[in-house]
This record gives structure tokens, sequence and C-alpha cells, in this order.
């Protein structure tokens, strides 16, 4: 595995962990929302990753000459997915102009809590991805200078 391999595998996680924060920060916006434009009511989103499945020149070259210790190629979001097992959170406000005829506005099934705990570990996960990337970084710096 080549410095630039390890570039783009914390590239692409601090990629995935940024949009993770997005979508969260999404949800958390919209936690008091009762309905969108359409008249629908927010639904929580997640983010799903899975392991990027392309294949450089260098591995095939790897995987010809019977070196089968491949690393990995990074992480990319295969979707962004709505949570619709989850019931929203049904409040009684009769003086609402959303409330139902029994007098409830129901609000989006997002949980703050539960965000912000995705949140720290979306910053964790990405704080982790930068030391690498710097480590990385370090080490091609240090044998630059080797080369001196």
């Amino acid at each position: 595995m080549g410095v630039f391999s390890s570039f783009d595998i914390s590239a692409s996680g601090m990629t995935a962990q940024r949009t993770r924060l997005d979508v969260i920060s999404q949800n958390i916006a919209n936690i008091n929302s009762t309905r969108d434009a359409d008249g629908n009511i927010y639904k929580r989103k997640t983010v799903v990753f899975q392991e990027k499945a392309y294949y450089s020149f260098d591995d095939a070259l790897t995987n010809a000459a019977g070196m089968y210790g491949k690393v990995g190629n990074g992480v990319k979001i295969s979707r962004i997915t709505e949570d619709t097992d989850t019931e929203g959170r049904m409040v009684y406000d009769p003086s609402n102009p959303d409330a139902d005829e029994n007098g409830y506005v129901t609000y989006p099934n997002v949980n703050t809590v539960t965000e912000m705990t995705n949140m720290i570990d979306a910053s964790r996960s990405y704080e982790a991805n930068v030391t690498a990337f710097n480590a990385a970084k370090n080490m091609a710096l240090k044998a630059l200078e080797i080369g001196k």
C-alpha cells in the first residue's frame, strides 16, 4: 500500500463523516418541524457507508504477483435512508394549526440524545481520519528528507 493510497483512504473517510455530520445537523434542525412544503412530516435520515470497490492498477499487479494483502480502498456513501419504522412524537397541542381532530401534533421521529451521540461519534471518526492523514503526510515528508 502506497502513501497516496493512505491519503485517499483518509480523505474518503473525512468526506463520508462530513456528509454524516450534515445529515445529523439536518435532523436536529428539523426536530420541531411539523410539516414540510408538501405537507409531509419530516423523517429522520441516516447515512449508510460501504467500502469503495474500485481497483487500481497497483491492486491488479499485487493480485497478479500473488501478494493478497489488500488493506482497502476507503469508504463511500451508498445511500441516505429515511427512518420509516419509528413513529413520530405525538404532542398534545390543540392550539397548533397542524393538530389533528384530537388535538395532537405529530412531530418528527428525531431524538436529540441519539442525534448528539451520533454527532460525537462522527466528529471523533473525522478526527481519527485527520490524524491518520497527518501521520501519513509526516511519514512521506520524512522519507523525502532521507532522500536528500
